[in-house]
């Protein structure tokens, strides 16, 4: 079983049902309806499913990549555990199953849309992360539609609060990757992934790139209570919880003159930690604020 859920990554298929879980809500109370239904089950479900199944593709298509790297050379597929064909089969029955879920039982948007992720990620962004370091910007478009597509599956439309959860969603990975990226590098580089951290080993690219999100993602963070989706209570909720996903960013550009490689790691681990705290932090405040609430 430890195997499959690794197969599957659990735990970002997790982080998708979270922030799909979040698109929906919003849509629901903005719909006037109840988000706690069958149609909130379906849609995670569907999500997950599809999510499972391109995260198996991944693994297959950097089954070689991941054997030549420290932290992934465990994987299912890259340790010989589960064969290609078996991890291939599973991938492509749980992405057209899943995506075919959901649109029968959503609406032909919601399964187009995640379709078209899984399609994203396993097609496009995987292999050119071997190509150029924008694998990490173009990859970030299929990383940021699982709110969009839980507001879809709501609303059965593409309206502009559903485009600020992608907004936030995709503006938050870019401090959150280049973190990963500065700790792995060297993981990286010797399996010819061009990650900016590889490409530009000094650290000035990560840093800019990172601090100049991260100053983005405070009025981004801000644009559902300019949309009316989320209240004030939420709009200081987010600067705080912004602010503070910024002076972790700054303290990580300490990379650029540390020179004990382990301090420099702890920077960019100490980012990563921010990250996965801050964005389950900020869409529970905006479901706990939604349209003015201050409750669910």
């Amino acid at each position: 079983m430890m195997d499959y859920a690794e197969l599957f990554k659990a735990r970002v298929t997790l982080l998708v049902v979270i922030t799909g879980a979040a698109g929906f809500y919003l849509g629901s109370l903005r719909s006037g309806i109840s988000p706690f239904n069958m149609g909130l089950l379906n849609t995670l479900g569907g999500m997950a499913v599809v999510t499972a199944g391109s995260a198996a593709l991944n693994e297959a298509l950097e089954r070689r990549s991941d054997a030549q790297m420290r932290r992934t050379a465990r994987r299912p597929m890259a340790a010989g555990r589960i064969g290609l064909l078996h991890g291939l089969l599973l991938g492509f029955a749980a992405v057209f199953f899943g995506s075919m879920f959901l649109a029968h039982e959503t609406n032909l948007l919601t399964g187009t849309l995640t379709l078209i992720t899984a399609v994203g990620y396993v097609g496009i962004y995987t292999p050119l992360k071997r190509m150029t370091t924008l694998a990490t910007f173009i990859g970030a478009f299929p990383g940021a539609l699982p709110p969009l597509i839980g507001w879809t599956a709501a609303r059965g439309m593409i309206e502009w609060p559903g485009v600020a959860l992608f907004a936030v969603l995709f503006v938050w990975q870019f401090p959150h990757f280049m973190a990963i990226a500065w700790m792995y590098r060297e993981d990286y580089a010797s399996a010819g992934i061009k990650m900016t951290p590889v490409v530009s080993p000094n650290g000035l690219t990560t840093v800019a790139q990172s601090l100049f999100y991260a100053v983005l993602m405070i009025p981004v963070s801000l644009w559902t209570t300019w949309l009316g989706v989320t209240g004030i209570p939420y709009s200081i909720a987010a600067t705080i919880l912004s602010l503070g996903y910024l002076w972790y960013t700054v303290r990580f550009a300490r990379i650029l003159k540390e020179t004990d490689p382990l301090k420099s790691r702890a920077y960019a681990r100490d980012l990563l930690k921010a990250s996965v705290i801050y964005l389950p932090l900020l869409l529970a405040a905006m479901m706990l604020n939604a349209q003015g609430r201050i409750f669910f």
